[in-house]
């Protein structure tokens, strides 16, 4: 095996500076991710910049200075979307993450903001890319949390607008457990004969483990879990010794949710991400040259051309974390190619499907090539490194380990490609030495994300849409790009490790600040909870909540409910309760399209000018 040397303090921004204003949901996530790729904050902001606009400048070092704007919305403002809750409302994920309780709610953490604030460095990482890449590039990036509340339910749209319905139930239930002793846990695992043999330990009804396993199987998919009320019984009638006795005879995972006040304590600090040089004692690449801050040498990228094209990036993933990742990508102009197995991704057929697709599969991997490889034998492991040779790109998921065990580490393909960007999403980065398995709803239980998205007086609860899969994805992505502009600027080959832990902790980041400093770090209780009217729900604005609680709209239909709070001064708008409304909804008029297999898609988070 090749070996290497990797220097872990690289930052692509290095000599450049920022400057990033507006709501701190959106404004926080930005400046810190900046400041941690090495940019120093400065007062950049440009002449003819509107005062009170919220966004980003990011300049210097040769480079010319990218502006990013941020909205709440692209939707005109009487449409009331203008936070966080009504974002939530409006986009579905009030709907997605309520799925589990039975009716709407929002998530009681920031995730629109704080996934916007991703995607707006994202946007600001492509534009400077284009340039060190001998281009003009953009010079203006827009984001929008709407377009982003989309794109966090893209799957979940997918499947509602797919040609079958769904395969699993969706209706309430779901974990976490109880034990006997007032422990709530998670439970993991993606193995049906362990599945079995837990509940086995536990005593449960044989006919109540074989209904339960299918609807926890599709939980990732559904985001509810409608399994026999007797799993949960069962689970209260032991205490956590013997749940968890249960979970190591069984080869399940069990684990305890943490409190945020539990995660603030262990916190290192880290970023989301970590970047290294790989220097395998060959050569790299010459770096770039200053980069140009008016006009290209010839043969530069077209300014209308997207700031990957001409790029390939390798995947090797599977679920959601690493696909999402490269199909950002890949909407940024890179050409990416699938690495499945033999017969391929057998997600492909995860019903409900368009044109014989799994719609959801469709979501975050429409116009990627694929090529089959067996990585278990040893000539296709020989093929693998020879594309690798000529990507630029080699991002991959598998388990811990998998991929030094089988010579297809960072260390490996820089032996046959010096500049190659080799990422590897995980679930836990390697930062924790008892974490269990790294899986979307595990980390939300380690990590307190479980207790951020419910609001005071609540019990904690994983929220059952993939969160922490998305935000890993948009962060996996973000560091595929810083990565990529660090090759740009120092002629070698970058090794890029980012985690669903990663995502947690951004997304936890205030509550924890809370946490640590001895405040409840917890939102007060109903926070985000929306309004029934008489044929739907509404959803009024964080700040005039209170004040429209004290409206009795239960009825009033939800649009004439909308307009009462707004002759009262309030912002309210509506709460999507089913995602195919989406399609002919005003409030994103045309912004949902249909792709060449007739399943719906929703628009690029970024707009690059």
């Amino acid at each position: 095996m090749t070996t290497s040397v990797t220097t872990p303090t690289a930052t692509p921004l290095d000599t450049l500076r920022f400057d990033a204003v507006g709501p701190p949901e959106v404004a926080d996530v930005v400046a810190r991710h900046l400041r941690l790729l090495g940019a120093t904050p400065a007062s950049l902001v440009a002449p003819g910049r509107e005062q009170g606009a919220a966004g980003a400048e990011l300049g210097g070092g040769g480079f010319a200075a990218v502006e990013a704007a941020v909205a709440w919305s692209d939707a005109p403002a009487a449409h009331g979307i203008g936070d966080e809750a009504t974002v939530q409302a409006a986009t579905g994920i009030m709907a997605v993450h309520g799925r589990r309780d039975g009716s709407p709610r929002g998530l009681a953490a920031d995730f629109a903001a704080t996934a916007t604030g991703v995607l707006t460095v994202q946007g600001m990482l492509a534009a400077l890319l284009a340039q060190a890449r001998g281009g003009v590039g953009p010079t203006k990036v827009r984001t929008s949390a709407d377009r982003t509340g989309l794109l966090a339910v893209s799957q979940y749209v997918a499947a509602a607008g797919a040609d079958e319905g769904e395969a699993a139930e969706l209706a309430p239930g779901g974990p976490p457990f109880t034990s006997a002793d007032g422990v709530l846990f998670e439970l993991e695992t993606l193995d049906p004969g362990a599945w079995a043999a837990f509940w086995r330990a536990l005593d449960a009804p044989a006919d109540v483990v074989r209904s339960g396993w299918r609807p926890f199987q599709f939980r990732y998919a559904t985001a509810c879990a409608p399994f026999p009320a007797a799993l949960h019984a069962t689970t209260r009638a032991h205490g956590w010794e013997a749940v968890r006795r249960a979970a190591s005879v069984s080869g399940a995972e069990v684990c305890a949710l943490r409190t945020l006040a539990e995660r603030a304590a262990e916190d290192d600090g880290a970023a989301p991400w970590s970047l290294g040089l790989l220097h395998p004692g060959g050569a790299g690449r010459p770096p770039a040259g200053t980069a140009p801050a008016a006009t290209a040498p010839a043969g530069a990228l077209p300014t209308r051309e997207r700031p990957l094209a001409g790029l390939t990036v390798l995947e090797a993933g599977r679920r959601i974390q690493a696909p999402l990742a490269a199909h950002l990508l890949g909407l940024l102009g890179a050409d990416v190619v699938r690495i499945e197995p033999p017969g391929g991704d057998p997600l492909r057929g995860m019903p409900p499907a368009c044109s014989g697709i799994s719609a959801r599969w469709l979501a975050l991997n429409r116009g990627k090539s694929a090529v089959e490889i067996d990585i278990k034998a040893a000539d296709d492991r020989r093929r693998l490194r020879e594309m690798a040779a000529e990507a630029d790109v080699f991002l991959h998921n598998w388990a811990p380990g998998k991929a030094a065990e089988l010579g297809l580490d960072a260390a490996d393909f820089a032996a046959v490609n010096p500049a190659l960007v080799h990422a590897y999403t995980s679930g836990w980065a390697g930062r924790l030495t008892d974490a269990p398995m790294g899986t979307d709803f595990m980390v939300q239980a380690r990590t307190g994300v479980g207790e951020a998205v419910r609001p005071h007086g609540e019990p904690g609860a994983p929220s059952l849409m993939t969160l922490l899969d998305v935000l890993g994805g948009l962060i996996g992505a973000e560091a595929v790009l810083a990565g990529l502009l660090l090759r740009e600027r120092t002629g070698h080959g970058v090794r890029v490790d980012s985690s669903l832990l990663g995502a947690a902790d951004t997304l936890t980041a205030p509550a924890q600040r809370r946490a640590a400093g001895g405040a409840d770090p917890r939102r007060p209780a109903g926070f985000r909870h929306p309004l029934r009217t008489a044929d739907g729900w509404v959803a009024p604005a964080d700040t005039c909540a209170g004040r429209a609680g004290a409206y009795d709209l239960r009825e009033l239909p939800t649009d004439e409910a909308v307009r009462h709070l707004r002759a009262h001064g309030l912002t309210a708008t509506a709460v999507t309760t089913d995602l195919a409304d989406l399609h002919h909804d005003p409030r994103f008029a045309g912004s949902i399209s249909r792709d060449a297999h007739g399943a719906p898609a929703v628009p690029d988070p970024w707009s690059l000018a």
